[in-house]
């Protein structure tokens, strides 16, 4: 344990007990008379911690006036009229607690490794603060579940050439795969932003070859490499216009509308529910809704309505109710003609 770690065990264990006997602060610290004397000399000189002794119980506590504030935050005391407050970053446990948590987040969108690998010696110090064990921190980990269904990985290496190209301004060269085509091309892109869209993600850039912005799904890529020259740099205004205007991860300038009429069962999920922005609701006497959404390219909107069934039905446009017809009709007719479920 080093020492920005006892420091934060010694606030730890004060605030906890309200007062902790030196034995006590050696058992948990693990170090030195000599050592825990220094630390405590430390916080309260240099680092102006309200820590004094309390002689009629042999306890350190925080002193009077101190309390208040060590259980909301950082540590604090009120000196000449001016509170002084401990420089640094200084957690509650509540906070150590989230913090945690949030670390179980980074870690489900982390495809590769690559964030997690970085960030362990965080996670280890959280841990430390916290007094707990390696057992104890796994135990903990297990506490919190973060779930990605069809998680699409992104190769490591990949993900931290396009990070660095984003955050350096430089071009990035790419091997892309298209999907749609069936083919792989080189490009060279300018990257502007990242972007992590339902479980997976996305380079967003102004690409050299068809000159224009382009969204990348990272996925795809099968070789990057950070280039020397400056990245073709775009206003984040203009970014998001050409972009974010449309529905889900497909972009466009030209809008169109959709009305969608959910049933009163499904109303009850969709109502909390963001599908856009832009989005507009109107609740009915029945207890179903009215949604109204912008899109510019179906392909989205189509599979997030066909995810309700029979409990959506699209009132307009009449091409965008066609695509959704067409498609369930293919449905039913690909197992009419499976002859292995009759």
């Amino acid at each position: 344990m080093d020492r920005t770690e006892r420091f934060y065990r010694i606030e730890l264990l004060i605030k906890r007990q309200a007062g902790v006997t030196f034995d006590q602060l050696l058992d948990e610290l693990e170090v030195s008379p000599a050592t825990l004397k220094r630390d405590l000399q430390y916080l309260r000189d240099r680092m102006d911690a309200p820590i004094v002794y309390d002689r009629a119980d042999n306890v350190y506590r925080f002193a009077d006036g101190a309390a208040e504030s060590a259980n909301g935050g950082p540590l604090a005391r009120e000196r000449g009229g001016k509170t002084h407050e401990l420089p640094g970053v200084w957690f509650s446990e509540k906070e150590l607690h989230a913090l945690l948590t949030m670390h179980q987040l980074i870690a489900g969108l982390d495809d590769g490794g690559v964030l997690g690998r970085h960030l362990q010696p965080l996670l280890d110090k959280l841990h430390g603060m916290l007094g707990a064990s390696g057992d104890e921190a796994q135990a903990l980990m297990r506490r919190v579940r973060i779930v990605n269904p069809a998680k699409r990985a992104v190769a490591s290496r990949w993900f931290e050439e396009a990070v660095s190209a984003v955050l350096s301004r430089r071009r990035l060269l790419i091997s892309y795969y298209t999907r749609s085509k069936r083919s792989e091309s080189e490009r060279v892109l300018s990257p502007q932003r990242l972007l992590h869209y339902r479980n997976t993600w996305y380079l967003d850039a102004w690409c050299h070859a068809s000159e224009g912005l382009r969204r990348f799904a990272l996925d795809a890529v099968r070789s990057a490499k950070v280039l020397d020259e400056a990245a073709r740099d775009l206003p984040l205004a203009e970014v998001e216009q050409a972009l974010d205007q449309g529905y889900g991860i497909f972009g466009g300038a030209r809008l169109r509308q959709a009305t969608l009429h959910f049933s009163a069962e499904a109303a009850q999920w969709v109502a909390q529910e963001e599908w856009h922005p832009q989005q507009q609701i109107k609740p009915q006497s029945d207890g179903s809704l009215r949604m109204r959404i912008p899109y510019s390219e179906p392909t989205e909107l189509v599979m997030d309505v066909l995810r309700h069934g029979p409990n959506v039905r699209v009132v307009s446009p009449p091409e965008l109710a066609q695509l959704v017809r067409d498609q369930l009709e293919q449905t039913l007719a690909a197992y009419e003609n499976d002859t292995s479920t009759a």
